[in-house]
This record gives C-alpha cells, structure tokens and sequence, in this order.
C-alpha cells in the first residue's frame, strides 16, 4: 500500500484519473479480444483471411489516425474533447460485437473501435504532459501503462471467470464489458481536468511536413531510432508460437500471458520512477540491449525453464522503454506541438508494426526461427547505436 501511494505522490488528479480509464478501457477491450478469433471462427463462421483483414484494417487505421488526432489536438483549444470522444467511440462500439451475427460487421465495429483509439492516444499522452511537472513526467506514464497492463491482465481473467457461470455466452460476455467502458466516461467526465493557463490553438496549423521539421533534430533521430528499432520489433504472437513449437500448451500460455503482463505493470511503475532520475538515453538502450538478449535466447534454446524465464523477462523491456520514450518525447517536443509530437511517435511506431511482422514472418518461414529472431535482435543492436545520436534529457529539461 505505502509503495502504491509513493508512486502517486506528487502526481496529478488528472494523471491518475487517466490511469484509472486506460485499467477499465483494458479491462473492457481485453473481455472481448482474447476471445475474438473464437467467435469469429466458431461462431460467425469466418476464416483465417478474415481475421487477418480485420486485425490489418484495425492497427492501420489506429496508428494514422494518432498521427492525424495529434496534430488536430494542437490547433485546438483543449484536448480533452478529443480524448473523451475517442474513448467514448470505443466503448460504445467494442460491446456491440456481441450482437454480431456475419463477420463483416465485425470489420466494421473493430474499424471504429480503432479510430477511437487513433482519436485518443496522442492528445491524451500530450495532456498527460501538459498537466505534469517535467520532473515528474517519467513517474505519470509508467504509473499510466502500469495501469494499462493491469487492465490487460483483468480482463481475460475476468471473461474467464463469466463463461464458468452456466448459461453465459461469448455475446453475454462481450455485452457486460459495456459496463467498464460506461464508467470510463464517468471518469474521464468529472475527474479529468486541462492544465490551467492559457488554451491552445489559434495559431495558423503548419502541415504535417513543417511540424516535423520545426521539432529539431533531436526528436527527429530518436524518432528514426525507434523506426529501425520497431523494423525488429514484431508482434507478439511470434513469441507465443514459439513457446507452442516448445510444446507449451494453451492453457500454460494464458497462465504465462497473465504473468507477463504483471511484469510489465510492476516494470513500467520502476521505469517510470528511473526515467525522472537517470539519463533517458541509457534506460532505452538497456531496455533495447534487454530485448536483443532475449531474442537472441527466444531463437537458440527449446528449454522450458529457460523459455520460460526469457518470456517473463521480456516484460522487464517494456519498463525501460514505455514511459520512457514517452517522457522524452515530451521533453524533446515544444509546450504547442506535443500532440503532433506524439501523433508522429505513435504513428512512426504503428505503421512500421506491419511490415516488421510480415518481415519476421517471412524470415521465420524460410529460415527459420533462429534466424528470425537474430534478425529482430540484430535490428535493436543497430537502432541502439543510432541513439547514440541523440543526446541525453534530463529532468530539467522541457
């Protein structure tokens, strides 16, 4: 209890009403998804192309819309009206997946629920820093992924729990996860507050390309790093077939998916406390460093034990870079261009997922998982030496 409270000490009400709406966002989301392909497949009748087009659709309209939503959040006054209004999209959306009955609507639902996220991510990760004392700035992002990621363990587990109960369908479940994103907008109506001064906007909107240049040179080699870095960077699931090749089976992978997720809430609440006290660049390299080693691992041992160890370990990544990177981008970034800051942060990171995994993919198909892997932590090795570039933000700084 006393380390929960010294993490929120000198935070925000806003910071932890954030936090408290990305736990109940995640808890709804993650009621539905895990399940998603079940019901696509099993009871909608869908295949594996269509799951692949609605994941697709869904990341890519999520990471070009955090570019666009980020640059709309600086032209206008406040962003809360932005975050409220992604927020609400999803929320009200998501649930109505229950009520499916083709897959194309299915497309269409988890098309919105992603332009909600688009809509939010960026201007909610400005006024995050907007609202917080830079030197504080490391500590409300880990605190606000840390949330996230306990929401992601909640969620699953409690869908879990509601499909034990006879009688209780997956369009039940699905349905029930209204509840948390009802009181999403509960708090995000009468707990979150702008910081005070002077409203944004009222400046003639430089295009995407000016906004780019005018953020220096600094954020524009961190941001390639990230590029390269996010190249080796693929999704998750790879990570999970290889345990399954280990002979893993389905229920020890949800135990060990849970417990990952618990590594990184605790991770990012550290990394977040060591990104207002340590130099930034070092954190993300380390946490690059960390990521390279595991995959290096993830591509040359079938133990058990040791798969077992890297897989948990893995979480520790996340806290060195997470709130990290974000707390540097905020620093990195002028007081007015924070959303565009973050839209392209978020957008440069999202729209890079995709090729990366198609390209992990492949090289997992024709050479190999060692090779694969060598690849990714190969690409971490390099983006870490392109850091190197970027100098260093301390907690003065921004």
């Amino acid at each position: 209890m006393k380390t929960r409270w010294r993490v929120m000490r000198g935070l925000p009400q806003t910071v932890i009403a954030l936090g408290v709406v990305s736990f109940l966002t995640d808890l709804s989301s993650e009621m539905i998804y895990p399940l998603l392909p079940v019901f696509l497949v099993d009871v909608l009748g869908a295949g594996a192309l269509a799951l692949g087009t609605i994941e697709g659709v869904a990341e890519s309209t999520a990471a070009l819309l955090k570019v666009a939503s980020g640059w709309w959040a600086d032209r206008m006054e406040r962003r809360k009206p932005l975050v409220v209004a992604g927020y609400g999209l999803s929320g009200t959306v998501r649930p109505l997946i229950g009520l499916a009955t083709v897959w194309p609507v299915v497309v269409v639902l988890r098309f919105a629920d992603r332009v909600g996220k688009g809509v939010r991510t960026s201007p909610r990760d400005a006024l995050i820093a907007d609202v917080t004392d830079p030197g504080r700035r490391g500590a409300a992002y880990g605190l606000h992924r840390a949330m996230d990621h306990a929401g992601a363990v909640a969620g699953p587990l409690l869908a879990a729990g509601l499909l034990l109960i006879p009688g209780v369908t997956l369009r039940a479940v699905f349905l029930l996860a209204a509840i948390p994103a009802a009181l999403v907008m509960l708090v995000l109506i009468t707990k979150v507050r702008e910081a005070p001064g002077e409203a944004l906007g009222g400046d003639p909107a430089p295009s995407l390309r000016e906004g780019y240049t005018q953020m220096g040179p600094s954020f524009r080699r961190l941001l390639g790093a990230l590029i390269v870095f996010t190249l080796g960077n693929s999704t998750d699931a790879f990570l999970l077939l290889r345990l399954t090749d280990a002979g893993f089976t389905v229920e020890a992978i949800a135990v060990l998916w849970a417990l990952h997720n618990l590594v990184k809430m605790g991770a990012n609440l550290v990394g977040g406390q060591l990104a207002d006290r340590v130099d930034r660049r070092s954190l993300v390299i380390a946490g690059w460093m960390v990521y390279a080693a595991i995959y290096l691992g993830f591509g040359v041992t079938s133990q058990s034990l040791l798969l077992v160890a890297l897989f948990l370990g893995y979480g520790t990544y996340f806290g060195l870079t997470e709130p990290v990177e974000r707390s540097w981008v905020a620093a990195l970034a002028p007081a007015g261009s924070r959303g565009a800051a973050f839209g392209l942060y978020h957008g440069a990171i999202g729209i890079t997922a995709l090729p990366a995994s198609l390209l992990f993919g492949a090289v997992y198909a024709a050479a190999g998982p060692a090779a694969a892997f060598a690849m990714g932590a190969g690409l971490a090795v390099i983006a870490a030496m392109l850091l190197l570039r970027v100098p260093g933000v301390t907690t003065g700084d921004a």
